[in-house]
């Protein structure tokens, strides 16, 4: 066993209705005046009523940030920090999916009253300085483990997406309600579900930092998200397989925030970058294409996770057997939820297909986490198989 550290978020609640609580669990924490970060879209969901009337009937002064915007630019990272130094916001709750998590922690380092950082010092791993301000999460999807992780993504360029890393951004409480999944389209579900279930599989094969803390999350997070995603996606007024669901992308993000994920990630990026296709759809389309490209080499974990995720449904055969059965598994999982399958189908033209394999290169960090080096080339010839 390689040494390895193991950070997470310090308090968790995973109960169906549990957001009725979040006005007295700010409450709690002595705060006078709090930010809720989120996007319109939640807003004119009717999501927030009854935490708003919540917040009023404790005396708490609610001040909500609606701007986000899936793959936020810096412009409204800083918008939503201004408007929490302008009513001295004491808490920062992030209300909503990834993008509005990830806007939420940058807010609760940049709008404390000691902070002398500018956004751009905190590109990279590291480079943040605390102290912060108290930060809360609230996941409206169940997917990208945002709630856990130490890690904001800000879209920097037209195309180009920079990540900010420290263990300053770990909240202090997740809270995990199914009843804020109940209204979740189909295909939203799913993305965000094969989304969660990538985290856990590029966990367990991440070479740089793989441990069996992550690894014990991994693949109770693959056996929840695999044995609840299609009745979440059919049937999703059903409150069980929602909580489950939202427990598994929680440790599915626990386990790829301390043991990083790789190639599909990497692959990915560039097609959420340059055609705005939500990222966990883009992670959908190059799955079993990049587990295909890593099989050579990691198909002894592959053979690990297949009875995670296939249950009594896993045939008998070798590791090459059960890999096979494992990536076909996870292929179909986007054609029984109706998603896109291949590249095409979501308007990406055949002669980008080179600029996207060059910009998967940039993404050096996650690449170095993958069980199987990738050149140029190896990324070039899976997004054309995916196409």
């Amino acid at each position: 066993m390689q040494p390895f550290s193991f950070a997470t978020t310090s308090h968790l609640i995973c109960e169906p209705g549990s957001v009725r609580r979040l006005a007295s669990l700010c409450q709690a924490r002595v705060a006078r005046s709090v930010l809720l970060v989120t996007d319109s879209g939640i807003l004119r969901s009717g999501l927030l009523d009854e935490v708003r009337a919540d917040f009023a009937r404790t005396g708490l002064a609610l001040h909500v940030f609606d701007g986000v915007l899936a793959d936020p630019p810096a412009s409204v990272v800083l918008g939503a920090a201004g408007m929490a130094r302008e009513t001295a916001a004491e808490l920062i709750v992030g209300f909503g999916g990834g993008s509005s998590m990830d806007v939420a922690k940058l807010v609760a380092l940049l709008a404390h009253p000691a902070c002398t950082q500018a956004l751009s010092d905190l590109y990279g791993v590291d480079k943040a300085q605390g102290p912060r301000l108290p930060l809360l999460q609230v996941p409206t999807t169940a997917g990208t483990g945002s709630e856990v992780t130490p890690i904001a993504v800000v879209t920097t360029g037209e195309s180009t997406k920079t990540g900010v890393v420290s263990a300053l951004l770990l909240p202090d409480l997740a809270l995990l309600d199914a009843e804020l999944t109940l209204g979740l389209p189909a295909a939203v579900t799913a993305a965000t579900g094969i989304d969660a279930m990538v985290h856990a599989i590029e966990a367990y094969t991440s070479v740089q930092r793989k441990n069996p803390i992550s690894d014990l999350f991994a693949r109770e997070a693959l056996r929840l998200l695999g044995a609840n995603l299609d009745e979440a996606v059919h049937n999703g007024s059903n409150r069980d397989a929602r909580q489950a669901m939202l427990l598994g992308a929680c440790l599915a993000g626990q386990a790829f925030a301390n043991a990083p994920v790789a190639a599909v990630h990497a692959l990915a990026y560039p097609l959420g970058g340059h055609f705005h296709i939500p990222h966990g759809l883009s992670n959908a389309l190059v799955l079993p294409h990049v587990l295909g490209f890593n099989a050579s080499v990691a198909a002894p974990w592959y053979e690990e996770l297949a009875p995670v995720l296939l249950g009594d449904r896993l045939r008998a055969g070798d590791a090459t057997d059960h890999t096979e059965q494992f990536i076909v598994e996870l292929a179909d999982l986007s054609e029984r939820s109706g998603l896109p399958t291949r590249l095409r189908e979501v308007g990406v033209p055949q002669d980008m297909l080179p600029r996207l394999a060059a910009d998967a290169m940039l993404q050096e960090r996650l690449l170095a986490n993958n069980p199987r080096e990738m050149t140029q080339a190896h990324a070039l010839a899976i997004y054309q198989v995916a196409y």
